[in-house]
């Protein structure tokens, strides 16, 4: 009996210690929830303003001829994967991974610790990727990709739905589609299109890179944010399960001396 005591106490103090663990957690991953929003959202829009200036290049004809528009079918594929710093978020970094594996003959690009740990690739951090090194990998890429030495160029990121849902998707940045304008547009540029174009590409990708990195961070605090609510509630609920099988262990203990006391004082 005395043994089981000792073991109950025992397991309430390392559970409570982990819900201390989960709690704090949970406060830091609240506190860059805001910050970490705020730049997904500026994010989503500067890649919007690119993406109208691409499809108004890629809609001239001047255009067509690019290097960036040439159509290789689904051969050879860079995908930039993007996962978290840190783990214990929930199942954000193994979706990402889960979605990898769709893609086994693919050349990684991995950003995020975990991801680079993964696929040891060259150490980018998600929180702190700043635009030069985006930049620097978009010029790399595009270079690449105009050489033909490969066909075609994804960033698999996970899109942020709300706090209770975020999904990990495939973004396909190159080669460039041509589209249709909705509207006849009158936009003059100096001195071509296709100069333009050649100046605008790894702009594009930088910003298509930025934007999904902060989403994705955003999605991985929050992910962390509800995985450790998640786990501070288990563990609660745990912590009371095992103080009732505690009292009533030291409960039983304590009458079993009772009747040891009282038996000894009648024999």
């Amino acid at each position: 009996m005395g043994a089981d005591i000792k073991s109950l106490r025992t397991r309430i103090k390392s559970v409570n210690s982990t819900l201390h663990l989960t709690r704090a957690m949970g406060l830091v991953a609240s506190s860059k929830i805001r910050r970490a929003t705020e730049r997904m959202l500026h994010g989503r829009d500067y890649a919007a303003a690119l993406t109208q200036v691409l499809g108004l290049l890629t809609a001239s004809p001047e255009c067509a001829r690019s290097p960036y528009m040439r159509q290789s079918g689904d051969g050879r594929t860079r995908l930039i994967v993007i996962a978290g710093d840190r783990g214990l978020a929930g199942g954000y970094n193994a979706n990402v991974f889960r979605t990898v594996r769709e893609y086994p003959d693919a050349q990684i690009i991995p950003i995020g610790k975990k991801a680079c740990e993964r696929y040891h690739g060259e150490m980018r951090l998600c929180e702190h990727l700043d635009s030069r090194a985006a930049y620097d990998l978009a010029v790399e890429l595009c270079r690449d990709f105009a050489a033909g030495e490969y066909d075609r160029l994804g960033i698999l990121y996970t899109r942020y739905v709300s706090m209770m849902s975020q999904q990990p998707e495939i973004l396909w940045v190159l080669p460039l589609t041509r589209e249709e304008p909705a509207s006849p547009a009158a936009v003059l540029f100096e001195p071509d299109e296709s100069t333009i174009l050649q100046t605008a590409v790894p702009e594009y990708v930088t910003g298509r890179i930025m934007a999904a990195v902060r989403e994705s961070y955003a999605s991985e605090v929050v992910a962390r944010r509800m995985a450790m609510d998640s786990a501070g509630k288990n563990a609660t609920e745990m912590i009371a399960d095992l103080q009732l099988e505690y009292n009533r262990a030291r409960q039983g203990s304590i009458t079993q001396e009772i009747t040891e006391i009282v038996a000894g004082a009648n024999a």
